[in-house]
């Protein structure tokens, strides 16, 4: 069992997210090898998050949010805005590039979520790139008093997701509250999982956990918590990829050399293109 806290990020024009995944403490739980907390903002303009076109190969990536709206781009001609209790699943695959913008919206005084990122197998890293959008309609729920668990991708108590995985996971928004009492679940043996801490307080095995924090179980260990106030966690996990992942920039692989070719397309040009957009992200220093 490990604790850890984010460690703030600068993505520029003065906007920042909690960076749990990869840390020095941990670098994957599962097949997760990112995960960003950004928000809470106070929506004024609707332009705090702009992230201009950008690149992917090799991974999944996961949008939730907690209040705000994202409209969302990609170089499959997909616009598709994202709501609370919706996700927005993007597989890469060979290659995909997308955009996210934050706009306006009446109901939402603030923009606030999660984005992580999955590792696809090895033998589905140049897999054709795709795009699944799930309604709050469309995602399973449990609950029993005090708790309620909202499985965005995955299997977890006896819940199966729509989302189109590519290994075996479990992604869920937990609500808990105090009179929930002790949590126990239980996690198969090849599986490991982690917590982390959105809002309020929580403890595990008499450590306390607020905001920004994060603990991964040891393989095959239940998942055990309890909360000390009403609380929103992400429950994430599965099976371990059997490979080292090379993270460079937005491109993960278990294959140096097609990162490579990402880098070298991509500063060519010749990297799929988001239709309408005419900014993009530059490569970072070689």
């Amino acid at each position: 069992m490990k604790f850890f806290k984010g460690h703030e990020k600068d993505l520029g024009d003065h906007f920042t997210v909690k960076r749990l995944l990869p840390s020095m403490e941990k670098r994957a739980i599962g097949p997760f090898v990112f995960l960003d907390h950004f928000g809470p903002v106070p929506v004024v303009t609707g332009k705090e998050l702009v992230v201009r076109a950008h690149p992917h190969i090799g991974l999944s990536t996961i949008t939730f949010l907690y209040s705000g709206v994202i409209e969302h781009r990609d170089s499959l001609g997909v616009f598709q805005p994202i709501r609370p209790y919706e996700t927005n699943w993007m597989t890469a695959g060979s290659g995909i590039a997308h955009s996210e913008r934050s706009v306006l919206d009446d109901q939402y005084s603030s923009f606030e979520g999660l984005q992580t990122w999955v590792a696809l197998p090895k033998e589905k890293e140049e897999m054709e790139p795709g795009f699944q959008h799930l309604s709050k309609e469309e995602i399973p729920v449990y609950e029993k008093e005090g708790i309620i668990v909202r499985l965005l991708g995955g299997e977890f108590l006896g819940l199966v997701s729509t989302a189109h995985v590519h290994s075996p996971l479990f992604y869920a928004d937990v609500e808990v509250k105090p009179v929930a009492g002790r949590i126990q679940w239980n996690v198969k043996p090849e599986q490991e999982a982690g917590i982390y801490v959105a809002r309020g307080k929580i403890k595990v095995a008499n450590t306390e956990l607020g905001v920004g924090n994060m603990i991964s179980y040891d393989l095959g260990a239940s998942v055990e918590f309890e909360a000390l106030e009403d609380s929103r966690l992400m429950l994430l996990g599965g099976e371990p990829l059997p490979e080292k992942r090379n993270l460079w920039w937005n491109f993960v692989s278990t294959s140096q050399e097609l990162i490579d070719k990402a880098k070298e397309s991509y500063q060519n040009d010749t990297f799929p293109r988001v239709p309408g957009e005419t900014e993009k992200i530059p490569l970072p220093p070689l």
